[in-house]
């Protein structure tokens, strides 16, 4: 059995890259989404277990300890992290796993899984994503500036991605996301073992 692929998907808060990551897992069933676990409190409409593990900065001290995450950052005065068993277990099983992560944690993953494949979501802006941010309505104008100061740390730190993609339309930015996952599978370092099979062959 072919070992998973490992996805990293990162980019600024408001960008889309959630609902992008969503219409992917939507259309096929062998990529799972490692949920993450964080301490910050959940926004409307999102589920525990689903979106992310909500716990406690006592609960995720205790994993970070353990060894139990692949990564961890805080991020906005909050902590995130990716629980480690899950993620392997799956790519053990021949599933690709998506990882939505922040630049920070993604570097550490990359640092750990250099096989990961990364991909950066741009906004087409800083204009556009201001309002974005602002049309959400769930954070505080200071909120919105603290975001947007982030985000151009954040893209800054695009460069250090396998890929970028532009979300200006929706609907493209998935299908483009879809293309650089496709055009992923053919990459060198995720076919060692396929350059191996075919100069063993008699």
């Amino acid at each position: 059995m072919n070992r998973g692929t490992l996805y990293i998907i990162s980019a600024p808060s408001g960008t889309g890259k959630g609902t992008i990551v969503s219409e992917i897992l939507k259309a096929d069933p062998n990529i799972h989404f490692s949920v993450s676990a964080t301490t910050r409190a959940p926004r409307e409409g999102e589920k525990d277990g689903v979106n992310y593990y909500f716990i406690s900065r006592e609960e995720f001290q205790g994993l970070v300890d353990s060894g139990g995450m692949l990564e961890h950052a805080e991020f906005c005065g909050n902590c995130y992290g990716t629980p480690k068993k899950a993620v392997f277990d799956k790519l053990a099983e021949g599933h690709d796993v998506i990882l939505e992560i922040e630049t920070v944690g993604a570097m550490n993953v990359k640092a750990a899984c250099p096989e990961a494949v990364s991909v950066f979501i741009l906004p087409p802006s800083l204009k556009e994503l201001r309002h974005r941010l602002e049309s959400r309505g769930t954070e505080s104008e200071e909120t919105v500036a603290k975001r947007i100061a982030e985000a151009r740390g954040e893209i800054g730190k695009a460069r250090n991605y396998d890929f970028v993609v532009v979300n200006d339309d929706l609907e493209k930015a998935i299908e483009d996301v879809r293309e650089v996952m496709r055009a992923a599978k053919k990459l060198t370092k995720l076919n060692h073992d396929t350059i191996e099979g075919v100069l063993n062959k008699c």
